[in-house]
C-alpha cells in the first residue's frame, strides 16, 4: 500500500523556491538562511520534493478564520 503525503487534506502545499525567489523572500524578511526556521530533509513532504539542505521551501496554509497564510522553511 503506497501513501502519498501531498494528497492528504492535512497537508499544507508545499512547494521549492528557485535561487532568485530565494533571495527575494530574505531580502524581504531581512533574514538570512542561518537565522530562519528549519524543516528537516527527513520530513516526507520535503522528501517528495527531492529539496536539498539549504533550499528554502514555501509552505501554504488554509485556515477558515485566516484565509491563506504562508510560511518558509529552510531545509537542513
Amino acid at each position: 500500500m503506497s501513501f502519498k503525503v501531498d494528497e492528504h487534506f492535512l497537508v499544507p502545499k508545499h512547494s521549492l523556491l528557485n535561487e532568485e525567489e530565494a533571495k527575494k523572500v530574505l531580502d524581504k524578511l531581512s533574514v538570512s538562511l542561518d537565522k530562519m526556521p528549519a524543516i528537516l530533509k527527513s520530513d516526507p513532504a520535503i522528501k517528495k520534493l527531492k529539496a536539498k539542505v539549504g533550499d528554502i521551501v514555501k509552505i501554504e496554509r488554509q485556515s477558515p478564520t485566516a484565509g491563506k497564510t504562508v510560511y518558509y522553511r529552510v531545509v537542513r
